[in-house]
């Protein structure tokens, strides 16, 4: 089901002893109609021929649906209804809907004020706004002009007054027609206007709409640049707080490794020991006189090696302390407490010192 308005001179008015102005108008016609295919839902075609037959516009059905009918100043936004109509109706069509050639004529009653002075004052043309369906077909009408669709069941729902119709003198469908949704009817449209369209590009793609469409639009894009802005912003922080976490736990587990490499077993301190309480012997041995406490292993070998250890790596220094006391026994510990007669020697002091340094390490 289509809606459509249609456009015709006002003729003959005059004026009742009350004051109402009362005419009769051409309110509709027979023939072939042009449309931009947009204007009636097939934006694929350019331009489409749009034949209204006879049997369509003086079918009875259709003629008795003009009578009683309300008469508005310009076209509501949607069609007038029994709770629109004392807001919006300025008159009345009357009852006696005739065919006149191949025109519909039907008397009209202005009662408003109002309007009564609109037309005084030049707006002196009607636009119909009716629904009908339109069929897509294609045709040939008997006068040989060709068409591609036909107007069926046409069905009035109000005459308004314009200021100028778009076809001259000739009533005329309306080109803001819009095809049925199937549920209620799509808007009445003025009938003395075309709807300026602009091309804007939406995601690459030419979209055909209105200043007040391409206003929508444009909001619509800057609602969605700013929730992507929030969103890249939000992925940004997120990011960089895992990268920090992260790193912050990387540096927990070097330290966490770092200490696992310096913590000693049992076994470890044993052979640490040993080798230390080795060394201070043979380093004794050679020369009672080395001071090897506080002193590390690599120390002491460098003390009892003297001036031939200077500069050397400590590989050489391990090598040259070896070769230096391959045949040196130390001192029993021991021994030399009971020789002493002390409760401790230097031996068992350092021996002690370093599994206390061990422990500590």
């Amino acid at each position: 089901m289509m809606q459509f308005t249609d456009a015709a001179p006002i003729a003959g008015v005059r004026l009742t002893r009350d004051g109402y102005a009362v005419a009769e108008v051409r309110a509709a016609r027979t023939g072939i109609q042009q449309y931009a295919g947009r204007e009636v839902g097939r934006p694929d075609l350019a331009v489409v021929n749009v034949y209204r037959p006879p049997e369509s516009v003086f079918s009875a059905d259709s003629m008795a649906s003009y009578g009683f009918k309300p008469v508005t100043i310009n076209h509501p936004a949607q069609g007038v209804t029994a709770d629109s109509w004392k807001d919006l109706a300025v008159g009345v069509v009357g009852g006696e809907v005739v065919r006149d050639g191949g025109f519909v004529k039907v008397p009209l009653a202005l009662m408003d004020a109002a309007a009564i002075k609109a037309v005084q004052d030049g707006t002196r043309e009607i636009s119909m706004g009716y629904v009908c369906d339109l069929a897509f077909e294609d045709g040939v009408t008997p006068e040989g002009e060709p068409y591609q669709a036909i107007q069926k069941d046409i069905r009035i729902n109000h005459l308004a007054l314009v200021p100028k119709g778009r076809a001259g003198p000739h009533c005329r469908v309306g080109d803001q027609g819009a095809p049925e949704t199937g549920q209620d009817p799509a808007p009445i449209h003025h009938g003395d206007r075309h709807m300026t369209l602009k091309t804007i590009t939406v995601d690459g793609l030419p979209v055909e709409t209105t200043d007040a469409g391409i206003a929508a639009i444009e909001k619509l894009r800057g609602l969605l640049n700013t929730a992507d802005a929030a969103l890249t912003s939000a992925n940004t922080a997120h990011a960089a707080a895992i990268a920090a976490k992260d790193a912050e736990l990387a540096k927990k587990d070097a330290v966490i490794d770092d200490l696992k490499a310096k913590v000693l077993d049992d076994a470890a301190i044993d052979a640490l020991v040993t080798d230390r309480a080795d060394v201070i012997g043979k380093a004794k041995a050679i020369d009672p006189k080395v001071v090897t406490d506080g002193k590390s292993i690599a120390e002491i070998k460098r003390a009892v090696l003297g001036d031939a250890a200077k500069d050397k790596p400590d590989a050489y220094v391990d090598a040259a302390f070896d070769i230096k006391t391959k045949d040196v026994k130390p001192a029993d510990p021991l021994r030399k407490v009971i020789a002493d007669g002390q409760t401790g020697g230097v031996v068992a002091a350092s021996i002690r010192d370093a599994a206390r340094a061990a422990s500590l390490n």
